[in-house]
């Protein structure tokens, strides 16, 4: 499950919207989901690709990311083939997943805290709100253009999705890790 993909690059206090493009070599989404009640199955899914339009100042911002679930990679060959299956991830059916977030929450400082938005998977979208872990930016001259990202989390329900083969031995609630960095367009 991806999430969605969840993320936001933000900017600090700024007089104008700063837009991030993902950077693909850190931007994934992970997910953990309880297996039997006795250990925990997890994978992840991207990178992920999209855009981050933030204006601090003024406390808005949108997130449009989208994943691709042919990517789902939890290590074990066969399972990965059983999640991609039509009572699950559907991936033949739906092979793209997508985060959209225009609610934005920023600390004092102009960083992002929480993202609310729709996550679309199997052609379901439900609510999702990520919230940050950490996050952080760089300044040129320590990279060549400015560079911010972190870790979110959240969670979903994947019967939300229709997607609640097994349930309850496993899990229904499917926790969402996001890695993510952005690099600002000049």
């Amino acid at each position: 499950l991806a999430a969605a993909s969840m993320i936001a690059l933000a900017a600090t206090a700024a007089a104008a919207p700063a837009v991030f493009d993902l950077d693909p070599e850190h931007s994934f989404a992970h997910f953990e989901v309880l297996h039997f009640d006795t250990s925990t199955l997890r994978g992840r899914v991207g990178p992920v690709r999209g855009e981050v339009t933030l204006d601090a100042a003024a406390g808005r911002g949108r997130i449009a990311l989208g994943i691709d679930m042919r990517t789902l990679d939890t290590g074990l060959r066969l399972l990965d083939a059983r999640l991609r299956q039509s009572d699950l991830l559907d991936v033949g059916g739906h092979p793209e997943a997508w985060f959209v977030a225009e609610r934005l929450r920023f600390d004092a400082r102009g960083l992002p805290t929480e993202l609310t938005g729709e996550f679309t998977l199997r052609g379901t979208g439900v609510s999702l709100t990520l919230r940050a872990l950490r996050f952080a930016c760089l300044e040129p001259p320590a990279v060549p253009a400015r560079r911010c990202g972190g870790d979110f989390e959240g969670e979903v329900l994947r019967s939300a999705f229709g997607a609640g083969f097994g349930v309850p031995l496993v899990a229904d609630r499917v926790r969402l890790l996001v890695q993510a960095e952005g690099v600002q367009r000049p």
